[in-house]
C-alpha cells in the first residue's frame, strides 16, 4: 500500500534543517515480536506482524490514521427505556407457588430431573391460549404500497404532463369557441379531428404511469410473499422438556408451564421465570437500552421489583450471551412484556442498500435531464413551428420528455431481484433483503469465522498428550510411527478424560438408550469431549453421578476457559477442581505437572516438551484443549465451603497440568474450492477465529485461504530472523487478538495491504473492529458466522451471512442472509448471482437508453431545418412501454457471457492502493476543517453558518474540482461507457437508419428533403383559404384540410395523399427503432465475445420479448382503427423494413469491433491467477478408524 514506506537504504536522509526531521516520530514498535515487552504469562507463541524500517514523519502518520478517526470517538450510551406498569406478577411469588400455580414439574435444585408438562397437557393449553407468537405490527396496506409506487419520480412527471395536457387542450378549445364565426378557417386548423392523437396522449401519459405503479407494486408484492414463505421455512426453535425429555420444538408452540432450557446464543422464546442458572447472562438491550448483558437467576422466595428489574425474568426476544439457565414460561404470545408495549412492535424500517442509492440517483439525474432538455424545447418550439399554439407546442416538449425517461426502470429492477431471490432460494440460500443479493456481488472482502462456517463443526478427538508423551486417539496418516496408542490405563490419561466428562455442560435428548445411540446436545468441542469420554468410561451416566458438581464457571469468550468443581474424594480433602480451556490460559494457571502419577513443578525443560506438544497438534490444523486439576485440601476448602464467581471465591491458581487434548473439526466439503474462486474473483477472504494462530493457519492452508508465506515460514524456510525480513517479501500475515487493541492506523494499513490475512485469538469485540477498520478503507464487508460472538459483526457488516442449521439464533437475528443448508460454497453462488444481476441491470438501462438518440434528433430536425415531425409523441410513448418494456425486462433472465465473465472480473468497486489515498486525503482535508477544543483536545464541530459559508465557498477551491473529476476504478450503473455506446455509438447508428428510411419513404411519396424542407418551413404562414369568409388563416401541410403542395416534379400532392405521406413516414421512423432494437438486444451483451456465440442468443425470453413487441407494433402500425390514435398506415411496405434491418447488422458489426479493440484491456483486468490454489475437493485428513 502507498503507506509502506520506501527500502530504507534508498529512502533519503533528512536534512539536518529540515523542519519535518525534526518531528520525526520514531515508531519501531509493530504488533508482536519477541523482546518487544516483558513476555506475557498467557501465551508464549505470537505471530510475527507488521514492522517498518524506518520512521515516520508527523505528515505520514497524519495520513495514516484518516479515515480511522471515527472508529476512536465515544459512542452515548442510550437512556433506559421508561416502563409504565405490566401485567407480570409470577416475579414476586415464591418458587413452590409457582409450581403450584402454573401446574407443572420442575426442581430448582436439580432442574436435569424436571418433568415437566405432559404432551396431552401442552397440546391443550395450545388449544386453549393459542400459538406463542405475537400479533404481527400493522403494515401498509396495498393502496399505500401501490401509492408509494406511484408517487417515483417517472410516474409523477408523467402525471403531471398527462394534466397539463388536458388543461392545456380545454383552455385552447374554449379559445376556439369564443373566436367569431367567420373565422371558420382557422377554427379548421383547431378542430378537434387534428388533434386527436394530442386528445388521448394525456390519457395514456396518466394511463401509463398507473401501469408502471401497478407493475412495479405487483413484483413487490411477489417478492414479499416470497420473503416470507422463506421465513416459514426456519421457524425459531427452542429446548423445552416434556414428558422429562428434552426436545427441540417450535416457539410458537411453547405454553405457560413449560420448562425451557436456555443456552448461549439462544433467543429467549417467551416470558421465562428463571428457576436455576449458572452464569447466565441476557442481552435487554432490545427493551432496555441497556448495552451491557444482565446477570440473571433464581429467586427462591421472589423479589418486590418490577418486573423488567426483575433478576429471575427472562424476556420475550432477548438473547442469551453467556451461560446457562432453566426457566419456566409465565407468559406467551401478546401477553408478554414485549407484546405489552405497542411501540416495540410497530413500524417497518428498512436501509437502502447501495444499488438503491445508485437507481435513485440515476433516476434523479435522468429526470433532470428530461426537464431541462423539455423546457428548451418548450422555448424553441414557441418561437419557431409552434408560435401561437400552446396544445402542439407542449406536446412537442412532452414527447422529448418521453424520449428521455425510461419509465420501465423501475420494474425492471424489481423483477431482476425477484428472479434472482428464487433463483438463490433454490440454492438454499435465505435472502431477507432483495437488494442484498447485489450487496452480495459487490463485496470486496469477505470475513469468516474458522468453527461451524469453514470446518463441519464436528469435533473428533484425535491426539493426547500427557507427561511428555504423546498419544494417537485414531489411526492418522500424520502421527509419527512411535505415536503410542491412546488407552486409559496410559499415565495422565484417567485425569484427561475425567476431565473431558466431568468439565462438561453437554445435555442428552435422552437418558434411556445407550450413549452411542444419543443425541448430544452442546458446543461441538464439549460434544466431541463427550462423545470420547463416553467410549472411554464403561458406564459414563454412573460415572457423572458418583461424582456429582459443586460449583462451575462456565466457558466464555473472555477468559477462554471453564472451570468445574466435583464432589470426587482423595487422601488431602473432598473436592476436586478441573479446568480445561486455551492451553495458554490453563497454563498460566498451573505451577506444577503430572508426570507418570507424580506432581512435579514447571521448569523449562517443560515448557519446551510443551510448545513442541502444542505445535505438532496445532500445525496440524487441530483445536487444541489444555486440562488441568486442582485437589482441593479439606482444611482450605471444607465441606459445605461457599463458592461464589462474584467476588472470585473459587480457586484460580496453582493447578497440577495433566496435558493436551487435540480436537480435529475437519473442513467441510467444497470450502477449498469456494474459497479459491472467491479469490480469482477478487474478493479478499480473510479469516477471524478464537482458535490458536498455529491451529487457524494450519487450517487456512488446508482450504486455500492462505498460500503465500508469513514472515514466519519464511523465516524457517530460510533461516533468516523475521526481523530481518522486509513487508513486501511476503503475502500472508497472521495477527494475533491480543495485540489487536494497539494497532495503530499505519499498522492497520500494511495488515489490510497482504493478500492472506487471519486473525487469531479473537474476541467478539476484536472481529467487530476489523470489520469497521476494513470499511475505514472502503472495503464492502461480508461477514460470515453462526454462534452469538459473531452477531456485533454481522450487524455491522455491509451484509451478514449466518447458518441455519448450526446457527444460534443471535447470529441469524443479526444477518441479512442465511444458508439454510450451512453450505459455505453458497456464497459463491449468491456472488455470480448478486454480479450478474448487476450485469443485467446494466444491460438492460444500456439497452433501454439507447433509444434516445432516435427520439430526440429527429426532434432537433423538425425545429432546426425543418422537416416534419419524424415521431409523434404518442409513438414515443408506445416505444417506451410497448416493445421496449417487453424486451427490457427479459434481460432478467441472462445468464452470464462466459464462465468467467463475473468470477474472474474484479469487484465493481475495488479497494487499491490509489481508493484508500484518495479516500485518506478526502478524510485528512475534512478533518482539518473541524476545530479543537483548547482544554480537551477534542475535535469539535462547526457552526452551521459556517458550514453554510464552506459550501458556497468550496466550487472556488481547488479541492473542489478535483474531487469531483478524481478518476474512479469502480464500475457504477451508469458510467461514461455505458452513456457512450447508448448516445453517441449505437443511438447515432439507429438515428441514421431511422431517418435514412424516413426520407425514403417520403421520396417515394413524391418528396424530395427539399421539398419537405420547403413545406414545413413555408407552413405557418398567413394565407386566405376561405374567400367565403375572407379572413387571413394559417397555411399548413401534411393536414387532412391542407392545400394542395406542388413537389420537385411538378406534381401536385393533395391534402389526403399529404396525410398518408407522412403517417407511413412516422410509421417507418418507428419501425426502424423497434427492427434496431432488436439487433441491439444481442450488441449490448457482447462484452468478451463476438454477439454470435451460443451464450448471447440462449435467453429464450428475449426472443419471446422480441415476438411479443413485434406482435404489439404490427397491431398499432398495420391495424386501421388505431390509425386516428397513433397515425400508423396499413399501406406501408414491409420492403422498407430492409433499410432498418441493414442498419441492424451495422449494429453488430460495431458491437464486433468494439469487442475485438477491447478485448485486451478487458483480459489485463481479469484477476490474475494465484499461484499455489488447489482446485479440487477437499479431503479428509484423517481416518476415522479406531484402533479399539
Amino acid at each position: 500500500m502507498s503507506t509502506q514506506p520506501p527500502d530504507p537504504e534508498k529512502s533519503p536522509r533528512p536534512d539536518d534543517n529540515d523542519i519535518e526531521a525534526i518531528n520525526i516520530i520514531t515508531t519501531r514498535a509493530v504488533v508482536a515480536f519477541p523482546g518487544e515487552e516483558p513476555p506475557r504469562r498467557d501465551e508464549k507463541y505470537r505471530p510475527a506482524g507488521v514492522e517498518l524500517k524506518r520512521q515516520l514523519t508527523q505528515e505520514e502518520m497524519r495520513l495514516a490514521d484518516a479515515g480511522y478517526e471515527h472508529l476512536t470517538k465515544d459512542k452515548s450510551r442510550p437512556e433506559n427505556t421508561k416502563f409504565g406498569d405490566v401485567d407480570i406478577t409470577e416475579h414476586s411469588l415464591p418458587i413452590e407457588e409457582i409450581q403450584g400455580l402454573l401446574n407443572t414439574s420442575f426442581s430448582w435444585s436439580d432442574p436435569a430431573q424436571s418433568r415437566g408438562l405432559t404432551t396431552t397437557e401442552a397440546e391443550a393449553r395450545l388449544q386453549r391460549d393459542g400459538p406463542n407468537a405475537l400479533t404481527p405490527p400493522k403494515k401498509k396496506s396495498a393502496l399505500q404500497k401501490y401509492i408509494d409506487c406511484l408517487r417515483s419520480m417517472f410516474n409523477i412527471i408523467l402525471i403531471i404532463s398527462g394534466i397539463l395536457e388536458y388543461i392545456l387542450l380545454g383552455i385552447d378549445f374554449h379559445v376556439s369557441l369564443r373566436l367569431p364565426f367567420y373565422h371558420c378557417a382557422y377554427r379548421n386548423s383547431l378542430s378537434l379531428q387534428d388533434n386527436i392523437q394530442n386528445t388521448y396522449l394525456g390519457g395514456i401519459l396518466i394511463g401509463v404511469a398507473f401501469l408502471n405503479a401497478f407493475i412495479e407494486f405487483y413484483q413487490l408484492q411477489k417478492s414479499e410473499a416470497i420473503l416470507a414463505s422463506f421465513l416459514a421455512m426456519i421457524p425459531p426453535s427452542c429446548r423445552v422438556l416434556r414428558d422429562g425429555n428434552l426436545n427441540s420444538i417450535p416457539a410458537a408452540s411453547l405454553v405457560k408451564g413449560d420448562v425451557v432450557l436456555l443456552r448461549v446464543g439462544d433467543k429467549t422464546p417467551a416470558d421465562l421465570l428463571i428457576f436455576a442458572s449458572i452464569d447466565l447472562k441476557i442481552d435487554n438491550s432490545s427493551l432496555t437500552g441497556e448495552s451491557e448483558p444482565q446477570e440473571r437467576g433464581p429467586s427462591l422466595k421472589g423479589t418486590s421489583l418490577r418486573p423488567v428489574e426483575a433478576e429471575n425474568l427472562a424476556f420475550n426476544s432477548t438473547l442469551i450471551v453467556n451461560g446457562e439457565g432453566w426457566g419456566v414460561v409465565v407468559r406467551t404470545g401478546d401477553h408478554t412484556l414485549i407484546g405489552q408495549i405497542a411501540r416495540l412492535t410497530g413500524g417497518e424500517t428498512g436501509n437502502k442498500s447501495p444499488l438503491a442509492v445508485e437507481i435513485a440517483r440515476f433516476v434523479m439525474l435522468l429526470s433532470g435531464i428530461a426537464i431541462l432538455f423539455a423546457i428548451v424545447f418548450l422555448a424553441v418550439g414557441v418561437t419557431t413551428v409552434y408560435k401561437g399554439k400552446a396544445t402542439q407546442t407542449f406536446t412537442f416538449a412532452v414527447s422529448i420528455l418521453v424520449a428521455f425517461v425510461p419509465e420501465g426502470l423501475p420494474s425492471t429492477v424489481t423483477l431482476l431481484l425477484s428472479i434472482a431471490a428464487k433463483r438463490m432460494a433454490a440454492q438454499n440460500v435465505l435472502v431477507k433483503d432483495l437488494q442484498g443479493v447485489e450487496t452480495l456481488g459487490s463485496l470486496t472482502l469477505l470475513a469468516t469465522d474458522k468453527t461451524g462456517t469453514l470446518t463441519r463443526n464436528q469435533m473428533t478427538v484425535t491426539n493426547l498428550w500427557s507427561g511428555g508423551k504423546m498419544f494417537s486417539a485414531f489411526q492418522s496418516n500424520n502421527d509419527e510411527q512411535d505415536t503410542a496408542t491412546f488407552t486409559l490405563d496410559a499415565p495422565g490419561m484417567n485425569e484427561l478424560v475425567a476431565t473431558a466428562a466431568l468439565n462438561s455442560r453437554i445435555k442428552f435428548d435422552r437418558v434411556d438408550v445407550e450413549f452411542s445411540k444419543r443425541e448430544i446436545m452442546g458446543d461441538a468441542t464439549e460434544t466431541g469431549l463427550a462423545r470420547f469420554a463416553g467410549r472411554s468410561l464403561s458406564d459414563y451416566d454412573a460415572y457423572l453421578r458418583a461424582f456429582p458438581k459443586v460449583f462451575e464457571v462456565p466457558f466464555n469468550s473472555m477468559n477462554k476457559w471453564a472451570l468445574v468443581i466435583v464432589n470426587k474424594p482423595h487422601d488431602t480433602g473432598r473436592f476436586v477442581s478441573y479446568i480445561k480451556g486455551a492451553p495458554e490460559r490453563v497454563l498460566a494457571k498451573s505451577t506444577t505437572y503430572l508426570k507418570d502419577g507424580k506432581v512435579l513443578p514447571i521448569d523449562n525443560v517443560y515448557k519446551e516438551s510443551y510448545e513442541a506438544a502444542y505445535n505438532y497438534m496445532a500445525s496440524r490444523g487441530h483445536r487444541v484443549i489444555g486440562c488441568a486439576q486442582y485437589l482441593l485440601p479439606e482444611d482450605k476448602y471444607p465441606v459445605g465451603h461457599p463458592f461464589s464467581k462474584k467476588d472470585q471465591n473459587f480457586p484460580d491458581s496453582e493447578y497440577c497440568f495433566l496435558g493436551l487434548v487435540s480436537l480435529e473439526d475437519p473442513p467441510k466439503h467444497g470450502v477449498r474450492e469456494a474459497i479459491g474462486t472467491l479469490r480469482l474473483a477478487g474478493i479478499r477472504v480473510i479469516m477471524v477465529t478464537g482458535d490458536h494462530p498455529k491451529t487457524a493457519e494450519a487450517i487456512a492452508r488446508k482450504i486455500n485461504l492462505m498460500v503465500g508465506d508469513t514472515k514466519d515460514s519464511l523465516s524457517a524456510k530460510t533461516g533468516r530472523s523475521a526481523r530481518e525480513i522486509y513487508e513486501d517479501e511476503v503475502s500472508a500475515v497472521v495477527i494475533h487478538g491480543d495485540d489487536i487493541d494497539s494497532l495503530e492506523g499505519w499498522q492497520w494499513d500494511l495488515i489490510f495491504d497482504k493478500q492472506e490475512i487471519v486473525f487469531a485469538r479473537t474476541s467478539p469485540q476484536h472481529k467487530l473492529e476489523i470489520v469497521k477498520r476494513a470499511q475505514a478503507l472502503g472495503h464492502i464487508v461480508g461477514v460470515t458466522g453462526d454462534g452469538v460472538n459473531d452477531s456485533p459483526a454481522l450487524k455491522r457488516a455491509d451484509l451478514g451471512i449466518a447458518m441455519n442449521i448450526s446457527g444460534s439464533d443471535v447470529s441469524k437475528e443479526a444477518a441479512n442472509m442465511i444458508l439454510l443448508d450451512d453450505n459455505f460454497a453458497s456464497t459463491v453462488k449468491g456472488v455470480q448471482e448478486g454480479r450478474q444481476i448487476f450485469v443485467n441491470l446494466k444491460r438492460s438501462i444500456q439497452y433501454t437508453i439507447t433509444h434516445t438518440t432516435p427520439e430526440v434528433i429527429p426532434q432537433l430536425l423538425y425545429v432546426i431545418i425543418p422537416v416534419p415531425l419524424p415521431l409523434s409523441a404518442i409513438l414515443i410513448l408506445v416505444i417506451d412501454l410497448g416493445f421496449e418494456l417487453f424486451v427490457a425486462l427479459t434481460f432478467a433472465w441472462d445468464k452470464p457471457e462466459t464462465m468467467d465473465s463475473v468470477m474472474r472480473m474484479p469487484p465493481r468497486k475495488p479497494v487499491t492502493e490509489r481508493s484508500i489515498m484518495n479516500r485518506k486525503r478526502r478524510s485528512l482535508r475534512r478533518s482539518k476543517t473541524l476545530g479543537q477544543d483548547t482544554e480537551s483536545q477534542l475535535a469539535t464541530r462547526p457552526s452551521r453558518l459556517t458550514v453554510l459559508a464552506r459550501k458556497l465557498k468550496s466550487p472556488f477551491t481547488r479541492e473542489f474540482w478535483v474531487d469531483r473529476f478524481e478518476s474512479s476504478e469502480g464500475e457504477t450503473l451508469v458510467d461514461a461507457k455505458v452513456l457512450s455506446y447508448s448516445y453517441l455509438e449505437i443511438g447515432i447508428i439507429e438515428t441514421i437508419g431511422s431517418l435514412l428510411a424516413y426520407f425514403v419513404v417520403f421520396y417515394k411519396n413524391g418528396f424530395s428533403p427539399n421539398d419537405l424542407r420547403s413545406a414545413q418551413k413555408n407552413g405557418g404562414k398567413l394565407t386566405v383559404l376561405n374567400w367565403r369568409c375572407l379572413t387571413p388563416s394559417l397555411l399548413e401541410y401534411f393536414k387532412s384540410h391542407s392545400p394542395n403542395f406542388i413537389n420537385y416534379k411538378g406534381q401536385s400532392i393533395n391534402g389526403a395523399e399529404q396525410v398518408e405521406a407522412l403517417a407511413q413516414a412516422q410509421s417507418i421512423v418507428y419501425l426502424s427503432i423497434f427492427f434496431t432494437q432488436c439487433f441491439n438486444v444481442f450488441a449490448v451483451k457482447a462484452k468478451f465475445h463476438l454477439p454470435f456465440g451460443k451464450s448471447i442468443i440462449s435467453n429464450k425470453y428475449n426472443f419471446l420479448g422480441i415476438v411479443g413487441g413485434g406482435a404489439l407494433v404490427m397491431f398499432i402500425i398495420y391495424t386501421p382503427p388505431f390509425h386516428s390514435v397513433f397515425g400508423g398506415s396499413h399501406k406501408l411496405l414491409p420492403l422498407y423494413w430492409l433499410i432498418s434491418m441493414a442498419f441492424g447488422c451495422l449494429i453488430l458489426l460495431w458491437a464486433s469491433i468494439r469487442v475485438l479493440l477491447a478485448r485486451r484491456s478487458i483480459e489485463r483486468t481479469r484477476v490474475k491467477d494465484i499461484q499455489g490454489l488447489r482446485m479440487f475437493p477437499t479431503l479428509r485428513t484423517m481416518s476415522m478408524r479406531s484402533r479399539h
